[in-house]
């Protein structure tokens, strides 16, 4: 198992989608308030509308960790709330789609990730 990129890439979003989810009960936030906004992030698709490298751009924008990250270390520095909660969605739903299998774009077509070039065995 420890020679399977694949398999350890798997386990780590697992972890990385528990993670978030247990902070988010630990810290009683808003369980409706992470029923609304945990698809948020996939509005960005709809740069696709436009063009196939707009549509990656605007995808992968907020589909990696780091603005999630950085938005969960204000909420924590300044004791906010609301921007710990969106931050650990955000986290969430980014973990959920690549444990899907839903990677970061290639401006090629929208089936064309960062995990497709990642060998399976």
């Amino acid at each position: 198992m420890l020679t399977q990129p694949p398999v350890l890439l798997r386990i780590e979003e697992a972890a990385l989608l528990i993670l978030p989810i247990v902070a988010y009960q630990h810290l009683h936030y808003s369980w409706p308030l992470f029923a609304i906004l945990f698809l948020t992030p996939d509005l960005f698709m709809l740069g696709y509308l436009a063009n196939v490298r707009l549509g990656a751009a605007t995808y992968n924008l907020v589909h990696t960790l780091t603005l999630p990250l950085i938005l969960l270390l204000i909420g924590y520095i300044k004791h906010w709330h609301l921007p710990s909660a969106i931050a650990l969605i955000w986290i969430a739903h980014i973990a959920i789609d690549r444990l899907l299998g839903f990677g970061l774009k290639y401006p090629t077509f929208f089936k064309d990730t960062h995990l497709q070039h990642i060998p399976s065995k």
